[in-house]
């Protein structure tokens, strides 16, 4: 559990990165140093051996019979007399035996120098590291020379120092390098523990706003943060205002809906007072009751529908097919108008149209509309329903039509207050258009009222479409 929390935890994966990255730069800086100052050091002793060539080269002599000289006494540097000094010198002829040299150093005592099958070519410097007297690792550096005259040998001329003392010297640079590199490691370690506390210092100031969000000390994140993650703080201040408008919403629909419903209680209460005292008016109290309670279901069926809206409004995922919806209100809703003998007109819906939020909602507001119309129709409601893009996204647009006497447009605003009625001949509670614009309102949408080419009411209603295929 503990180490699936570590890979869980930010601080560790950032640490973790950093550490690592830093333990392999360094690394890999410690080996290219350590090459580098190798390669700088073998250079500069090879130019020293080629340099010791050089004085060899220029001190060699040769007889009359075309053998070579060189006196010792010729050479400054006092370890070519000195047995296993470290610094040799030897002259062999080209392509013989090495261990039947012809002239060597003083230092080489009862030793040969044992280079590898090669002849340099006239003018060149090879350089090779061979063992030595008493195993010593050496490097070595030869040339051949040629004396005039057309039948005169060449000759190999070698010079070989110890490498004991530079692969010492190498070995102190490489152990000092890898002690100042474990102290940049501790160093560049302890920058990056720092580095993520002070980096993650926000996260932990937004762990304690949350906290106390989630005590009720504070209703939303006042604070300031980086910019990096401010974007998701006002996301969630977004979020928490949502929601405090939901519950505000959710505490306005409860009183309105206690108030809306006290009326009808009491009316209830008053006729079956009435009934007590007067027996006889059984009737009249059914009738009272009947329209009462019905009066009840909408209000209860309006704030219903509210809060059906607010809670779905904004939901990934959440649609309806618009077709068979509209389809299925027009069959019931002609059974409802048949006696005044309306016809409803339902225009061709596009299989794949899509409303953007529940089925029950576009069924109240297409109902609402529908059934409406009908009451004020004198033969005939049109319905129409088509999607648009716009630069906001995918809007679904629903027109209804009725040939009744249609709204003057200075009366059309006080028509969408709630329980208003032009006619009250007209059965209904004054809450259909009401419930049409409250809802397209949760969704994000409009309502408007014309008048259509019949001379009726025209109503059409914007709501958030979904795009089709998904």
């Amino acid at each position: 559990m503990a180490g699936a929390h570590g890979q869980r935890s930010l601080r560790f994966r950032l640490l973790a990165a950093t550490l690592l990255a830093v333990l392999v730069a360094l690394a890999l800086a410690g080996l290219l140093l350590s090459g580098l100052f190798r390669d700088h050091v073998m250079r500069q002793f090879g130019r020293t051996l080629t340099d010791q060539l050089d004085q060899v080269t220029a001190r060699l002599e040769f007889d009359d019979a075309g053998q070579p000289q060189l006196g010792g006494a010729q050479l400054s540097d006092p370890r070519w007399s000195r047995p296993y000094s470290g610094l040799y010198w030897q002259i062999d002829r080209t392509g013989a035996n090495p261990s039947a040299a012809v002239l060597r150093s003083r230092s080489l005592w009862d030793t040969t120098l044992q280079p590898p099958a090669d002849t340099p070519g006239p003018g060149d410097v090879h350089v090779h590291e061979v063992t030595g007297p008493q195993g010593a690792a050496l490097l070595l550096v030869e040339r051949t020379v040629q004396p005039p005259g057309p039948t005169a040998a060449a000759w190999r001329l070698m010079v070989a120092a110890d490498l004991g003392e530079t692969a010492l010297a190498i070995q102190r640079f490489t152990g000092l390098l890898a002690a100042a590199l474990g102290a940049l490691l501790l160093l560049l370690g302890a920058a990056a523990v720092a580095q993520v506390a002070v980096g993650l210092a926000p996260l932990r100031a937004l762990q304690r706003a949350l906290a106390a969000v989630q005590a009720g000390r504070a209703q939303r994140i006042d604070t300031r943060f980086p910019a990096e993650v401010q974007p998701l703080v006002d996301d969630f201040n977004r979020v928490l205002d949502h929601n405090a408008a939901i519950v505000e919403r959710a505490r306005t629909q409860a009183g309105n809906l206690a108030h809306a419903v006290k009326t009808p209680l009491a009316a209830l209460a008053q006729a079956a007072a009435a009934a007590q005292r007067h027996p006889a008016d059984a009737a009249a109290l059914a009738a009272r009751v009947q329209d009462q309670v019905g009066l009840a279901r909408r209000h209860v069926d309006w704030h219903l529908a509210r809060a059906r809206a607010a809670a779905a409004h904004g939901l990934p995922g959440v649609r309806a097919a618009v077709a068979p919806a509209l389809a299925g209100l027009v069959r019931v809703l002609e059974r409802v108008h048949a006696e005044r003998g309306v016809r409803i007109d339902c225009a061709a819906i596009a299989d794949d149209l899509q409303f953007a939020g529940e089925v029950q909602d576009l069924q109240e507001v297409a109902g609402n509309l529908i059934d409406n119309a009908c009451k004020w129709a004198r033969s005939a409601v049109r319905v129409q329903a088509w999607g648009a893009d716009t630069p906001a996204g995918r809007r679904l647009h629903l027109v209804v039509e009725d040939d009744g006497p249609g709204i003057a447009p200075e009366r059309r605003a006080a028509v969408m207050a709630r329980g208003a009625r032009l006619d009250e001949s007209v059965p209904g509670s004054g809450l259909g258009l009401a419930i049409v614009s409250e809802l397209a309102g949760l969704y994000g949408g409009s309502v408007t009222l014309g008048a259509a080419a019949s001379g009726g009411l025209r109503v059409e209603v914007e709501l958030p479409g979904a795009p089709s295929g998904t």
